[in-house]
């Protein structure tokens, strides 16, 4: 269970790509709801972007089913066309069942103080996990790079990033692999493909123009499907 947090946050954060696809690349608050296919297991899971205050904004993911809550969320600042991470929490629990003695409770919170130009993390974290790790003009934390990601695509610049995250650094690159046809509502679009490879992982994202969030992601392992989360509603 431990894993599947990992990996349903990690694909269902790609789902906030497509929230900055509109030409102008405005931020805006949006609520979306997906049914999450774990290995044939059912989940839901609901997302969310609203606005903190003064050019801040909070971006949250909430993944329930199996027995198990899972929550991330993001606070970060938009500046011109910098955002920047500023906290974040990343927390799970079992409540039912036999999740309820397989997944630990633990709760992670991250600090980007970019005043004193350094990242930490504390809470249930391994002491070499703890930071601080110095930030660079253009770091990242996972939730904010797919939201970085969609408004980069619409510019057409380079999907290269540099993700601070977990006490450690790693470079992520994305590419943009054609337009294919997705249904959305028993209606069919034309989507533009965004893929992210790393080894044997691979993770796919739908983006329909006109949809604050994609119609599909898909999260695959050694070529087969590990989850597959799909829109069912977004306001």
């Amino acid at each position: 269970m431990k894993s599947f947090r990992r990996r349903a946050a990690a694909t269902i954060a790609v789902a906030a790509m497509a929230f900055a696809s509109a030409p102008a690349l405005a931020v805006k608050p949006f609520n979306a709801d997906y049914q999450a296919n774990y290995m044939g297991m059912q989940a839901t899971a609901k997302m969310s972007l609203a606005s903190a205050g003064q050019g801040r904004w909070e971006y949250r993911i909430d993944i329930g089913g199996m027995g198990a809550e899972l929550v991330q969320s993001t606070v970060f600042e938009v500046d011109g066309d910098q955002w920047r991470p500023l906290e974040s929490t990343d927390s799970q629990r079992g409540t039912s069942g036999l999740a309820a003695m397989l997944v630990k409770r633990r709760t992670v919170t991250a600090d980007y103080d970019w005043d004193r130009g350094e990242a930490r993390w504390s809470g249930d974290v391994k002491e070499d996990r703890a930071g601080p790790v110095k930030l660079q003009a253009g770091d990242l934390d996972g939730m904010l790079m797919n939201l970085v990601l969609v408004r980069d695509v619409a510019a057409g610049k380079p999907l290269e990033y540099r993700l601070v995250e977990d006490g450690r650094v790693k470079r992520q690159r994305f590419q943009v692999e054609g337009t294919e046809q997705v249904q959305v509502g028993g209606k069919s679009h034309e989507a533009t493909r965004v893929v992210r490879r790393d080894g044997k992982r691979e993770i796919i994202a739908w983006v329909v123009d006109g949809l604050p969030v994609p119609a599909r992601v898909l999260q695959r392992r050694d070529g087969k499907d590990h989850i597959d989360l799909t829109l069912t509603a977004v306001n």
